[in-house]
């Protein structure tokens, strides 16, 4: 049995789909999850990493765990997996925790930390800005045929979620990844201009990039962020290191294609948009 956290999200409804239809026995485990949520024979547990205590049931009979960074108390997560009989966990993390380490990524850290030193046979996912970020111009390419973001001209090499989920299917059911840590990144760095053009292409109709300033965008994004993430996430948006803005080999290493273009993901999910 393997147990996937976060089962509705971008990254693990697509990984929940694909192991089951890779034909293994599946719990899906999200706040709010129904039955509907998940595939014909998926079984969908309600549970809160906030608290670990309440695991037991989505943990019974689980082998290997996917895991997100929720909650504050990842130790009690990974000592009610490791009483389930849990011996694999995958963490999906974020790649700020090797290139800024403290500050917005401290939390990030402290969950590595933690499956680290488990006990448990662990791989750590450091997954780059996901395409699915692109998810926030949904009201405005609709309404208005606009796309709104700050630093127009800055790339970064965002990552298909759906290939996290693909690697994370791979390293939860194959062996040779114990003790890794990957970093998922996407083929080539793309600017908000260029992602904007890559969704008008996909839709079939016009939409024009506005650049916000880096006070507008902060002003939107704390309406949702902590104020320490909005900083840390507008100081990558804006001002990458080389190393953020580098592609990473690992989505190819691990699954044997280059990873997807963000036209890729745009053609995907067009009808979000129109």
């Amino acid at each position: 049995m393997i147990v996937v956290t976060g089962a509705t999200g971008n990254v693990g409804r697509t990984l929940v789909r694909t192991l089951a239809t890779a034909g293994h026995a599946v719990t899906a485990v999200s706040r709010h999850i129904q039955d509907a949520d998940v595939p014909a024979g998926v079984r969908a547990v309600a549970a809160d990493l906030g608290e670990p205590t309440g695991l037991t049931d989505a943990l019974r009979g689980a082998k290997a765990l996917f895991l997100l960074v929720a909650g504050d108390d990842p130790a009690g997560v990974l000592a009610q997996a490791e009483a389930a009989g849990v011996t694999r966990v995958v963490l999906v993390s974020s790649q700020g925790v090797g290139t800024r380490p403290g500050g917005a990524y401290e939390h990030a850290a402290r969950f590595e930390q933690a499956v680290a030193a488990s006990g448990l046979g662990y791989t750590i996912l450091r997954s780059g800005g996901l395409d699915s970020n692109a998810f926030a111009w949904i009201e405005p390419i609709r309404a208005q045929r606009i796309a709104p973001a700050p630093f127009a001209e800055v790339g970064l090499p965002f990552v298909d979620p759906d290939d996290v989920a693909a690697v994370a299917a791979a390293v939860l059911t194959e062996d040779g990844h114990t003790g890794a840590t990957y970093v998922l990144t996407g083929p080539a760095p793309t600017t908000p201009r260029q992602r904007t053009a890559a969704i008008a292409e996909a839709i079939g109709a016009p939409v024009t990039f506005v650049e916000m300033s880096r006070e507008e965008a902060a002003a939107q994004m704390a309406q949702f962020m902590p104020p320490a993430v909005v900083e840390g996430t507008l100081t990558i948006l804006g001002e990458p290191t080389a190393a953020e803005q580098g592609v990473s080999p690992d989505v190819e290493r691990i699954l044997g294609r280059p990873a997807a273009a963000f036209s890729v993901w745009a053609e995907r999910n067009a009808a979000a948009f129109r």
